[in-house]
């Protein structure tokens, strides 16, 4: 009975999903240049937010843990995408502490994460 016992458990604990790096860390956004390419939860402080209502694709960026232009990762939510953040993002998460999740990617020799839907950036200490 115990050698069957001993090659469910086995066998049950190798087919058990796991994720990569990213995906299992929560990264600091200093981190997160660092893990580019991969799928990720960055949280941080917003330090500054912009809406650049006037450019290409209207983005609003928040970014975290050092004020633009000294930023080391944004959160990019595309102007098409506002209305679904409240219409206002850059109020909403200004001087809040959030994660965002999502595919890390290159920007501007930093890192960001584009955000597409709500349910990816979590305002920490609020549920």
């Amino acid at each position: 009975m115990r050698p069957r016992l001993l090659v469910v458990i086995t066998a049950f604990w190798c087919a058990a999903p796991v994720g990569t790096p990213a995906e299992d860390k929560i990264l600091r956004a200093s981190e997160a240049k660092q893990h580019i390419g991969s799928a990720g939860t960055v949280c941080g402080n917003v330090m500054s937010t912009r809406y650049l209502n006037s450019s290409r694709g209207q983005p609003t960026f928040l970014d975290l843990d050092k004020a633009s232009p000294k930023q080391e990762f944004s959160v990019m939510i595309a102007g098409a995408d506002r209305e679904k953040f409240g219409g206002s993002p850059e109020v909403t998460y200004r001087d809040k502490v959030i994660c965002v999740t999502g595919q890390i990617r290159s920007n501007q020799g930093g890192a960001q994460i584009a955000a597409t839907e709500p349910k990816q950036i979590e305002i920490q200490g609020e549920r």
